[in-house]
């Protein structure tokens, strides 16, 4: 990766750390469109890789809470919450996954973060593929976690057709099932459950803005697509995906993509859309396993 982070260290704020003993400390960093919040290492050892945690649409840095935990004093970890998800909020619906993955980038460039490892777990996973087609040399690694490719040719029709329409779709359900319905759909386990209906919490007093959120995701989502761009991954990779999976057509996706590229797939037994926070200890050992293999 190129560092040249003089032009954007005046947008970059650091706004405060758990405790004084505390190895994370948290970030802002302004866009044209809102303020986005990270967490990264106190002191990051150009040394080794920093693991890049990317999370899902709606999620936010909390989905990866087991995997910070784990990774702790072994690598720099950085996590954000996303564009408008969470702490990163209020922000404007104004963006494109590209957008997302650029200001990623500009981020990694202050903080001097020269090896890094994408990991992104579905919408996550499509902002890793959007900063490879970007920054096609900046990435030491790249792990997809429940996600799909981003070429055209993967998705139908109707599918394309549907993730653009989502907005009045989702205004059709109480919040209460709304909440039900997603913990349910994408974990198997009691703490991966328990822990999106936490994370559903952040946006109980504004459904609009979690509707806006979610749909705006999936617009994104569908014009990335369009885009109909390579989106190669070169770099050492590796695909993870949960065998309990019943996000959309993931599993599907994640056979074909693994078929067409050859990238290395892993099931996972008894996980769902988020088989990281399904079965933490396999996920972290896989994590784990490429990126002392890059060290």
């Amino acid at each position: 990766m190129n560092i040249s982070p003089v032009s954007f260290k005046g947008l970059i704020t650091v706004k405060s750390r758990k405790d004084k003993d505390s190895p994370w400390i948290e970030k802002t960093y302004k866009t044209r469109c809102g303020t986005i919040h990270y967490w990264i290492s106190d002191k990051v050892n150009t040394d080794i890789p920093t693991l890049v945690f990317l999370p899902g649409l709606t999620a936010d840095h909390r989905l990866f809470e087991k995997q910070v935990e784990y990774f702790e004093g072994k690598y720099n970890v950085f996590v954000w919450d996303a564009p408008g998800h969470a702490e990163s909020w209020p922000f404007k619906f104004e963006f494109s996954l590209m957008d997302k993955a650029t200001w990623l980038y500009e981020i990694l460039q202050v903080e001097q973060i020269t090896k890094p490892i994408l990991i992104g777990q579905s919408m996550g996973g499509y902002v890793c593929q959007c900063f490879v087609e970007k920054y096609p040399n900046a990435p030491k690694g790249v792990i997809i976690i429940d996600s799909a490719p981003l070429q055209r040719k993967f998705t139908t029709s109707i599918e394309m057709w549907l993730l653009k329409r989502m907005e009045p779709m989702l205004n059709m359900f109480p919040w209460k099932l709304l909440v039900a319905s997603m913990a349910k759909q994408v974990a198997v386990s009691e703490y991966g459950k328990n822990l999106m209906r936490e994370i559903m919490k952040t946006y109980s007093q504004n459904k609009k803005w979690y509707i806006q959120l979610a749909a705006h995701g999936y617009k994104i989502l569908a014009e990335a697509m369009e885009n109909d761009l390579p989106y190669k991954i070169t770099c050492p990779a590796l695909i993870i995906c949960g065998k309990q999976d019943k996000a959309g057509s993931c599993i599907r996706y994640c056979k074909a993509w693994h078929k067409e590229t050859g990238i290395p797939i892993e099931w996972i037994d008894n996980a769902g859309h988020n088989s990281n926070t399904d079965q933490p200890q396999i996920v972290n050992q896989l994590i784990e396993k490429l990126a002392d293999s890059l060290t």
